[in-house]
């Protein structure tokens, strides 16, 4: 299994993942939202792939069949990431026919080796369920901070 890093030409095939992602995430999506993320997607990864958003796929010949993305900003210092560089993990996905065999587990590991070489001072993620195990095992920590994850949305 190789695992890599994604490049541009790669946009098209990930748009594709994340919409699939998404559909099992969130279990259906609205036709003119996935009419729209499958116009604006490829623009979005050809523009910010490798810039501040690095996706890292495995490939099944040349199809990719397991991939994650790591999106990474600069803060102001704090104690909580002491250099201001943090990564937020998006889109950890494998292809159904392709899962339980170690896919996303390898991507998982060389996103975090990626993170580390970046010099990333946190890593964060949101797990499902199916997930948590998965990056219990490779570090991951419940977030105990004592603040509470709340959204605004624009209507």
């Amino acid at each position: 299994m190789i695992v890599e890093n994604a490049g541009y030409q790669d946009a098209d095939e990930l748009t594709c993942m994340r919409l699939a992602y998404l559909k099992e995430d969130y279990g259906t999506l609205q036709k003119k939202d996935e009419e729209t993320i499958r116009e604006l997607l490829p623009g979005y990864f050809r523009k910010h792939l490798n810039q501040d958003l690095f996706g890292y796929v495995v490939r099944d010949n040349e199809e990719i069949v397991s991939c994650a993305l790591l999106l990474v900003t600069q803060k102001p210092m704090s104690p909580a990431f002491i250099n201001g560089k943090t990564g937020t993990v998006l889109n950890v996905y494998t292809k159904p026919e392709h899962r339980h065999k170690g896919y996303a587990k390898a991507v998982m590991e060389y996103l975090m080796s990626e993170a580390s070489k970046m010099n990333l001072s946190v890593v964060e993620l949101k797990a499902t369920d199916a997930g948590y195990p998965l990056y219990k095992a490779i570090g991951f920590e419940d977030d105990r901070s004592g603040y509470h994850l709340m959204k605004w949305k624009n209507n």
